[in-house]
This record gives structure tokens, sequence and C-alpha cells, in this order.
């Protein structure tokens, strides 16, 4: 049976935030009949991310899948979200029936607010933890590259969820099968910097 992950955008998502993951999950995809990755935004204009690169959802609220797996991404424009009551509400119903919840860096404030991460532990980008343990109700770790809880899983910033994408392959499909998309997309973890040419 196939498996249906949405990426929710907005207006200033953080680009690598839902693109790391999207890749992970369209790779899977393309070595698994069924599997299908959609984009969902609450209009059905385009959405300008954090850096400029503008992205054509592919449902809105109102014609989205039902989902196996919701991914919601950080950036600038999670601290506009996080006050639409319309983002908000489309969350809490979704990730009820959602098999797992996710998020990469600040989109953990989303999830905070919609309700998945209250009473959870949780990661997000090095420099929101402090903002996101002020909001009460969450245990926040630090220096790790992402965090699962139940159901919930949240990576920290950016290339975080790229980690926690594949091992979401691994806990769906096996290891052995995350490991195969991670050699296809050639992801290597270990930082540029150590490797020295």
């Amino acid at each position: 049976m196939g498996i249906t992950t949405g990426m929710l955008i907005f207006d200033d998502a953080e680009e690598l935030d839902f693109v790391g993951p999207w890749e992970v999950f369209t790779a899977a995809a393309k070595m698994r009949d069924g599997d299908r990755v959609v984009t969902i935004a609450e209009h059905d204009r385009p959405v300008r991310c954090n850096k400029g690169l503008r992205v054509l959802p592919d449902h809105t609220f109102a014609d989205a899948p039902r989902l196996d797996i919701v991914l919601v991404p950080g950036g600038q424009g999670t601290r506009r979200e996080v006050d639409n009551p319309v983002v908000i509400d489309w969350l809490r119903t979704v990730g009820a029936r959602c098999t797992w919840v996710t998020s990469v860096c600040t989109g953990a404030l989303l999830l905070h607010e919609a309700g998945f991460a209250q009473g959870k532990r949780v990661t997000t980008h090095w420099s929101f933890i402090e903002t996101l343990r002020a909001r009460g109700d969450v245990t926040v770790l630090e220096d790790t590259r992402y965090v699962r809880d139940g159901n919930l899983v949240t990576s920290a910033g950016i290339s975080a969820g790229i980690d926690m994408a594949l091992w979401l392959l691994g806990q769906l499909h096996g290891e052995e099968f995350a490991r195969t998309v991670q050699r296809y997309i050639e992801y290597n973890p270990a930082p540029p910097y150590a490797a020295a040419v």
C-alpha cells in the first residue's frame, strides 16, 4: 500500500527544510510503486520561500489527499503562521489522522501550537531552542539532529531534515532501503570541512 507524504508550504518557508526531505521521499517513491509526495498550501498561488524560491503547491487545504505523513518546514514564515488559525486548524485536523507528524527547524513551533509537541521531547534550530522552550509544556533537546517521541519526529535546522527523512524511511521500509536511497541521492552527512582535497 502506498504512502502519501504532504509537505506544508507557506510564504517564507525555508527552502531546504522541505526540499531536502522532498528529495529523500521522492527518490524513495521512484523505487516503490504507490508512494507519492505532494506540497500543500493554504492558497493555490505560488509560495515565495525564505530565499526567494517560488513553488506552486500541488494542493490547497481544500483538496489535499489523505496523508500518512505530514511535514512542517521552518523559516521566518513560521512566526506569522503560528498565529494563522486556518493553518493551525488544518494541521491539527490532518495531523491527528497521520501515522507520522514531522517538522524541520522552526516548524516545531507550528506543531506546538497545534498541540502535537506539547508535553513531548522535540528539537529545533539551535537559535530557536530558548524561544520554543519559553512557550511551555515542551522539552526541547539541544545538539541532536532529530528526536522521536511517539509518532512525532522533529529535526534541527535545515539539513537535519534530510537525516530525519532517511531515518523515517528506515522505519517505514527498513534500513537497507533507506541506505539505498541515501546512496542514490549521494548524501554523505560528514561535514565538507572534514573532506580536505
